[in-house]
């Protein structure tokens, strides 16, 4: 038995038992995720690969706790909850950021919503941005900046909390091959510094290989680990 198995029950950031997740009912049922058992502890590597539909956003909604399973448990035994401060940190594709506030503002919102100062959590704010190589657009607004760039600032705000498990739905997948460098090495980087876990799906080998256990979906299926 590996170190990683026979890690005690209290040490698992997530635990996934089986875990289905059906959207409808009936006929018109569509059946997401089969019975998924996935087990992530701190410092874990894992890129969850497939195409478009097989479920892998699905499930990463399971492990963060957005959608309950219909069948099967996700249970988070080592973190206080997941959607505490230090518990789970969320990066999607697409735009997530508020047009009202510049990036700095959007990066430090999470922290100063927790009850941290303002001035510490611009200063936390600062540093995460500058680790995606974005402290320069610090003062801009959301319209003022590429999809790119607001890729990188929605992934430095997560970091800026510092979350014990880093969850990344498609994180490159809308940008071009330097600026997802960019993330990429941003996420892993931010995940070796604090220890945390980090999950990413993607459709992008590439991708993949930068983390040490891959796993694949197909159908709603989670296949079994390939490690490197």
């Amino acid at each position: 038995m590996s170190a990683h198995e026979a890690a005690a029950p209290s040490a698992w950031l997530v635990v996934c038992q089986d875990a289905a997740l059906t959207f409808g009912r009936g006929a018109r049922a569509v059946v997401a995720v089969h019975g998924a058992t996935l087990r992530i502890r701190a410092g874990d590597r894992l890129a969850i690969v497939g195409p478009s539909g097989s479920g892998k956003s699905s499930l990463l909604h399971l492990l963060a706790g957005l959608e309950r399973p219909t069948a099967g448990t996700v249970s988070w035994p080592a973190l206080t909850g997941p959607r505490t401060p230090g518990g789970i940190g969320l990066v999607f594709q697409g735009e997530s950021l508020i047009p009202a506030l510049d990036v700095v503002e959007n990066t430090a919102l999470p922290l100063i919503l927790t009850g941290l100062p303002e001035e510490d959590a611009r200063r936390s704010a600062t540093a995460a941005l500058a680790l995606v190589s974005a402290a320069d657009l610090a003062p801009r607004l959301p319209e003022e900046i590429s999809g790119g760039q607001a890729q990188r600032v929605a992934t430095a705000r997560v970091l800026a909390q510092a979350p014990r498990l880093i969850l990344a739905d498609e994180p490159t997948g809308r940008l071009d091959h330097r600026t997802g460098a960019h993330v990429l090495d941003a996420l892993i980087a931010a995940a070796d510094i604090t220890g945390a876990a980090l999950v990413i799906t993607t459709h992008d080998p590439a991708v993949a290989a930068r983390l040490a256990t891959r796993r694949v979906m197909h159908d709603g299926r989670l296949l079994a680990p390939e490690t490197s």
